[in-house]
């Protein structure tokens, strides 16, 4: 499985794009997707909403366990993918694709995200 170059990863295991007109997107990585197992039911959340590095923002429901979703940076929710609300197999069939979960106007980002590299090797100890 390989992470892809151009986004930074939490210790959470969400991704985040580079941001475009401040508004980055977020999703779980291939890793975390893989961990949780099939995922069947997705709690995100609201466009307007004000969401806080590294608090609790939603949820990922899978047949093996119930997951909290953590924001990556602090911000507010612009678009969540209604796609994934509909069809939560998209978390594991396209991580980093069809299976974005929300975007966010960065307010404020941590320090703490990793390259792919660092979240590489982050996963494999």
């Amino acid at each position: 499985m390989s992470n892809p170059q151009q986004l930074r990863y939490s210790k959470e295991h969400e991704w985040l794009s580079a941001a475009e007109d401040g508004v980055s997107t977020v999703g779980i990585t291939e890793h975390a997707a893989n961990a949780l197992g099939d995922v069947v039911f997705v709690q995100l959340p609201e466009v307007g909403d004000t969401v806080s590095a590294g608090e609790s923002c939603g949820e990922l429901e899978s047949t093996k366990s119930v997951s909290d979703l953590y924001a990556p940076v602090t911000g507010e929710i612009t678009a969540v993918n209604q796609d994934v609300v509909d069809d939560p197999s998209l978390v594991n069939s396209a991580a980093f694709e069809g299976g974005w979960l929300f975007k966010v106007r960065i307010t404020d980002e941590p320090a703490e995200l990793l390259s792919a590299d660092e979240y590489t090797a982050f996963t494999a100890g």
